[in-house]
């Protein structure tokens, strides 16, 4: 007998060794989540600096957001000072940290070539020329000197090269085409035809206007967008990152197929805080993705889940990748709660889709979810539920009517407050002074984001390519609802590709939502301004397929981050994330055609009703795209099961009556001739 226990025990301590090992091969190391982030998101690739370079850098990032938090707290400058200074603090800062180029080998990367020093005075020139000439240059508004000139050139060069290397090629190409565009405007075709710019008329539009560089975008970056960055940074500082992935498993752990849901609870906190997709795959998918495999779900679907949930955090109220605040200024006479709101159901359905349908494929693996030793002591998670009060706190300060830019400050108080709670959260001097270093940090690409951005709404506004490109649009479709939809969908999902959220909302909201508002806006009187049912539900549109992109193959940066993280295919991995975000694909067109899911002129039985109905059909979309609901869906089941979905998403009385029913049925049929042998089973981790 004792030899047998004796066995037992040695069989378990081995094991215990294998299940260690798997965990230590699986877990990425810091280094291995920085190569990663490097390879797929163009924001981290930065420097390796030491010494006085460091120190000037650090220094020089902190002064950015000293600046920043000055105007914030005490009132900003005008307009193209408070912008030029924000863009120069952000162009010469890019220049110091950013290589020009991104496979340089890392031994190298602690020093700064010689051009590059020069890059940086040239962005400090650019960035002071208007406080520094800014008399002369008010009143000799629309001429421009051979000084403007070369001035306003290397405005726009620098700002291209900055984006370059802190955002990527993608939005850097489309700035530079749309540059192109101006210039040679009568050589396009048919409705793309315009007279074309001269190159003083353009660099006087793009850096001595409000419609170019300094625009609207670079407008909300130094304003409202900048001291959300710096909330964050102090959030981050905190520890809250890891307190989501706590609280996650802390609440989610058990459940069947439990690892995946964490990944999805996880990310759509981390979305409250983070401006990147690729970003937030890695950090949160190094923790979910290895306990995901563990369990027993493939790498690729994984990878999926985590690109899927992640993704879904740029849509995520109430910052949404600070897109929210941009809308604020696009659309206009619309507050930012009212965009908070609207987006609300329509992101619920988005996290309770992935989250159906990880539940469905656990199911139809046979997955369990974590043990009781597995799991963390839920007691002592919620004992540091006090680090999520200053999240509640901005909902609260933007509900009441506190204007956007001092909730953030005030949710930065209370950050700080709030950490005082524990000796471990507790902020130092120290700390804080690194948070501002580190918001300032994030904020230099979304500074080179929105500046490009500006680039682009410019050429729009100057060309009228906007209303063209609309009419051309709507043209092509013939006039129907539904194939205008589908082909602005396209439109954004390639100028969405490869773009960080805020410059991803300021192209598609300026290229593509014009098609929509101007298919709307047929059967209204002519010159009827536009309704904010129209206005918002266009802009919500474009925005959630570029936003989409992230995970839509065959470019699809966050899928590809994660399966960076999983080891699985990465075109694979985009496929099964597109799979899993499929409420994405359909919710926005259920949007446009019925604003009733944006809270927009509601009653609360209404909306009540609106929720029901729609997480049925996300429920029944689930099944049908899984495969299993309580058992094994055949192929006709699961084409009847996602019509049912879309009936019931769609809020119209008809469609939810009949979508109702089908949902009953199947239903019914499910449950009563169900395999119950199938969920006694339980599988173990794969180790």
């Amino acid at each position: 007998m004792s030899d047998k226990i004796k066995d037992e025990q040695h069989e378990q301590h081995e094991q215990h060794e294998q299940h260690e090992h798997h965990e230590k091969f699986e877990q990425l190391t810091d280094e291995e989540q920085r190569h990663i982030l490097e390879k797929y998101d163009p924001e981290s690739n930065t420097r390796d600096l030491q010494g006085t370079m460091l120190k000037v850098v650090f220094y020089g990032l902190l002064a950015f957001s000293l600046f920043q938090l000055y105007t914030a707290i005490f009132g900003q400058y005008t307009a193209y000072l408070q912008r030029s200074i924000h863009l120069g603090f952000a162009l010469s800062l890019i220049f110091l940290l950013f290589p020009a180029i991104k496979k340089a080998e890392r031994t190298k990367r602690n020093k700064i070539p010689f051009y590059d020093y020069i890059l940086s005075i040239l962005s400090i020139g650019v960035g002071l020329y208007w406080p520094i000439m800014a008399k002369e240059l008010y009143f000799r508004v629309g001429n421009v000197t051979t000084m403007d000139l070369i001035v306003g050139i290397l405005a726009v060069l620098l700002t291209l090269e900055a984006t370059r290397r802190a955002v990527g090629m993608p939005i850097t190409i489309i700035a530079s085409t749309f540059l192109a565009y101006a210039f040679f405007g009568p050589y396009f075709p048919g409705f793309l035809a315009h007279r074309g710019q001269d190159l003083d008329s353009v660099i006087q539009l793009m850096f001595f206007t409000t419609d170019g560089i300094l625009g609207t975008p670079l407008s909300v970056s130094a304003t409202f967008i900048f001291v959300f960055l710096l909330f964050g940074a102090f959030l981050v500082k905190t520890g809250v990152g890891q307190y989501f992935n706590d609280l996650a498993v802390a609440f989610a752990g058990h459940l069947i197929g439990g690892p995946a849901k964490v990944a999805i609870f996880s990310s759509a906190l981390q979305g409250t805080i983070s401006g990147s997709s690729v970003a937030n795959v890695v950090t949160s998918g190094s923790y979910t993705i290895p306990m995901m495999k563990k369990l027993g779900y493939k790498k690729e679907f994984a990878g999926g889940v985590e690109a899927a949930a992640s993704t879904g955090g740029q849509i995520m109220p109430p910052i949404m990748g600070a897109a929210a605040f941009l809308m604020v200024e696009f659309i206009g006479g619309i507050e930012y709660w009212d965009i908070a709101k609207a987006a609300a159901i329509p992101a619920l359905l988005y996290f309770t889709g992935i989250w159906i349908m990880t539940h469905f494929e656990a199911k139809r693996v046979g997955l369990r979810g974590l043990t009781k030793e597995e799991m963390p002591n839920r007691i002592e998670v919620l004992k540091k539920v006090y680090l999520l009060l200053p999240i509640v706190g901005i909902i609260i300060f933007l509900l009441i009517g506190i204007p956007t830019m001092q909730a953030a400050l005030w949710g930065i108080v209370l950050t700080i407050l709030v950490s005082s709670f524990n000796k471990e959260t507790r902020l130092n001097f120290k700390d804080m002074i690194e948070a501002l270093v580190d918001g300032a940090r994030t904020a230099l690409a979304v500074a080179a984001a929105t500046a490009a951005a500006g680039i682009i709404v410019g050429v729009v506004v100057k060309t009228g390519l906007g209303l063209s490109l609309a009419n051309g649009l709507v043209s092509a479709s013939g006039g129907n609802v539904l194939l205008t939809l589908f082909f602005t969908m396209l439109a954004a999902i390639v100028l969405g590709m490869g773009s960080p959220t805020t410059a991803n909302y300021v192209i598609t909201s300026t290229i593509a939502a014009p098609a929509i508002i101007t298919l709307l806006m047929l059967d209204l009187p002519e010159g009827a301004a536009v309704p904010m049912a129209i206005a918002l539900s266009a802009h919500l549109f474009v925005f959630y397929f570029g936003i989409i992109a992230d995970i839509t193959p065959p470019v699809a940066l966050a899928a590809f981050a994660a399966a960076g993280v999983s080891g699985g295919d990465p075109i694979k991995t985009g496929f099964v994330s597109a799979k899993l975000a499929i409420a994405a694909f359909i919710i926005p067109y259920m949007f446009v055609l019925s604003p009733e899911l944006l809270m927009i002129d509601t009653t609360i039985p209404q909306v009540l009703w609106v929720l029901v109905t729609a997480i049925s059909g996300m429920i029944s979309i689930g099944a049908g795209m899984i495969g299993y609901w309580y058992r094994e869906v055949k192929w006709y089941e699961r084409i009847l099961a996602v019509i049912a979905g879309l009936l019931l998403i769609y809020p119209e009385g008809l469609s939810d009556t009949v979508g109702l029913i089908m949902f009953v049925s199947l239903f019914a049929i499910q449950y009563f001739t169900r395999d119950k042998s199938h969920d006694k089973k339980k599988s173990v981790p794969a180790v």
